[in-house]
């Protein structure tokens, strides 16, 4: 036999029970009390706030043998006719089925026979899916019912309910579940049913049940079947991160790991337009906002760095992109086209964007900063007097670079250059032995530390990171450190690099996964060193395996100018000089002989065959 579900288990059987709704249990009560119920209600709210229990529990009481300050006992036979789905007195209809006219006429002559109870009690649930005709045929009794029966119309969409049915019900209106008095519940719940939640897991929870009482019990049964787990949720706050860093990479990158969870990009397209919403109303109304504190802290957070106009923006342009995904064959498409827009400014044809971007260009020009142009002319080749071929591609003319060192030679001297500083504070001309290098790429450190066992593991992890550590991560650790730089051994740690502050603080929050990772393949304990990296980019799969014993010889070479061990890969490249110009009044046909005819080839395919002209 099935175990029963939780929220069947603890599904409320009094008023008192109903949590969150105190507006709609005062009315039904004192409707009781007094002897004033009507003749039809509408119940309307989100899914899981207690519509239908609340109808049974007005069934039960209006034919309670022993009704107490408005509540039903719950003892008779009457009740526990009801709570069994057994009773003569209460009728229940899913209109979503049961939406033909026909349904509704045999409602409408049933509704006039006697009942054992006092009232006749008839339940519609998904009402909005009726059809015209059955709304019309339901439209006379509804109006003027017998006097013993009592409809109740549920609905989560109340304005798709024809005005002609609403104007003849009582309309109460359900509301989601405050958080602070959903995790009170759910903690007692959970308390009684002998579930053990951690704060993480209780956090998860409410977080999926998102104000829904059903929905938030569902996913406790979840969390207590995986063992107490928090649930694996989509990280909604790195495309916030996203669109305050103009990081498109980022935002694809948890597109696919969502999708990888098996989310629909149409559910995750509106998960991320309400958590935009609660960002805007953190800002505008911060009582609105449904949340746990320490959420909705993080949440107002958040918005205070995006700011209200971006986060409007947003909304905007991801609620188009759920109209279109209606009809679209592949609605993921859609959605990173979106967040590449909402992210990338110049993939954006917005006008705030733009007005945005031409206070930055104006911003630079008064401070003096140059501003980089966005299409280079194709040089001229001076032989000829026309565009070099490929010109446009080629790279800009650099002074000859040293050949790089193999990576047993000595560590060659370092000296920075500030990659970012104004075109007229060039950097002095390099001394012989040095070469050039971007700050951030390397930095210079004190002697270099002998390099021991520890050493060892660190090369060991340089040489198995891509094709043995990398993929042993899961989730959004092996999604945040995809794009990391492997930049070898500092200090006794191994180093990747990042480009920027903010994807840093990310990877520090799965840096202890990716160092037990890192245990489990090399069979002891490397520290992972994370720095900003602004240098060119490296490849994990070319790595060089003997890397380590090279940085030894080097750090003692250079009387241990810098302790960090160079890679192969690491030695500065060697532009690659220009190719020759074409002219194409050079180039000549083929010969005749190397071009083979028809008739050739049909002689080729048939050997032996004739040519025969008629």
């Amino acid at each position: 036999m099935a175990t029963q579900s939780l929220y069947r288990r603890y599904r409320p059987r009094r008023f008192n029970e109903v949590k969150g709704q105190e507006h709609v249990v005062r009315s039904l009560r004192n409707a009781v009390i007094n002897h004033r119920e009507g003749q039809a209600y509408l119940f309307s709210g989100p899914r899981g706030t207690g519509k239908t229990t609340s109808a049974r529990i007005l069934a039960k009481v209006l034919n309670c043998e022993n009704p107490q300050d408005g509540e039903p006992c719950c003892e008779c036979a009457s009740c526990l006719a009801v709570e069994r789905g057994t009773s003569y007195d209460v009728h229940e209809l899913d209109a979503a089925s049961n939406n033909g006219v026909d349904a509704m006429r045999d409602l409408i002559e049933k509704a006039s026979l006697g009942t054992p109870g006092r009232h006749k009690v008839y339940i519609l649930d998904e009402v909005h899916m009726l059809s015209k005709a059955a709304e019309a045929a339901l439209l006379k009794t509804l109006e003027e019912p017998p006097p013993h029966v009592v409809f109740v119309l549920a609905t989560t969409e109340p304005h798709k309910v024809s005005e002609t049915i609403r104007s003849r019900t009582q309309h109460l209106q359900f509301h989601l579940l405050p958080m602070d008095v959903m995790e009170q519940h759910i903690r007692w719940l959970a308390g009684d049913a002998g579930i053990d939640l951690t704060d993480d897991a209780l956090q998860s929870v409410l977080r999926q049940g998102g104000g829904s009482a059903r929905d938030t019990v569902s996913a406790l049964e979840l969390v207590a079947s995986g063992g107490g787990e928090p649930l694996e949720t989509t990280p909604l706050d790195e495309f916030i991160e996203a669109f305050i860093e103009h990081d498109p990479g980022r935002a694809l990158t948890v597109v696919a790991l969502a999708v990888q969870q098996g989310r629909d990009p149409r559910t995750l397209t509106d998960d991320i337009v309400r958590h935009l919403r609660d960002c805007f109303l953190s800002l505008m109304a911060p009582e609105l906002v449904q949340l746990p504190v320490q959420r909705a802290e993080e949440v107002s957070a958040l918005a205070q760095r995006m700011g209200a106009a971006a986060a409007v923006r947003a909304m905007e342009r991801l609620g188009e992109m759920l109209v279109e995904m209606r009809h679209a064959p592949d609605p993921r498409l859609l959605l990173e086209v979106a967040l590449v827009q909402l992210t990338h400014e110049a993939a954006s044809n917005d006008m705030s964007v733009l007005l945005d971007r031409i206070e930055r260009l104006e911003h630079q020009v008064v401070s003096g900063v140059a501003a980089v142009p966005a299409v280079r002319a194709a040089p001229i080749d001076p032989s000829t007097g026309r565009a070099a071929l490929g010109g446009r591609a080629r790279r800009e003319t650099a002074p000859a670079a040293t050949p790089p060192a193999p990576a047993v030679a000595a560590l060659p001297s370092v000296l920075l250059v500030d990659s970012g500083a104004p075109a007229a504070a060039a950097p002095a001309p390099a001394t012989a032995g040095t070469t050039p290098v971007p700050v951030g790429a390397v930095q210079a450190a004190p002697a270099a530390a002998p390099v021991g066992d520890g050493g060892d593991l660190v090369a060991a992890t340089a040489a198995r990171w891509a094709g043995d550590i990398k993929p042993k991560l899961k989730g959004l650790a092996r999604a945040m450190y995809s794009n990391t730089t492997l930049l070898g051994e500092r200090d006794g740690a191994f180093t990747l690099g990042v480009s920027n502050e903010a994807t840093r603080l990310k990877c520090e929050e799965h840096r202890k996964d990716v160092e037990a990772a890192i245990a489990s393949v090399v069979g002891g304990k490397v520290a992972v060193q994370l720095v900003i990296h602004t240098g060119p980019d490296d490849h994990d799969d070319a790595v060089a395996g003997g890397g380590n014993g090279g940085g030894g010889g080097g750090g003692g070479g250079n009387g241990g100018s810098s302790n960090v061990v160079p890679f192969a890969r690491d030695a500065p490249s060697v532009p690659m000089p220009d190719e020759e110009a074409i002219d194409l009044d050079d180039l000549i046909d083929a010969p005749p002989e190397a071009v083979v005819s028809p008739i050739d080839r049909l002689a080729q395919a048939f050997p032996g065959s004739q040519l025969v002209d008629e």
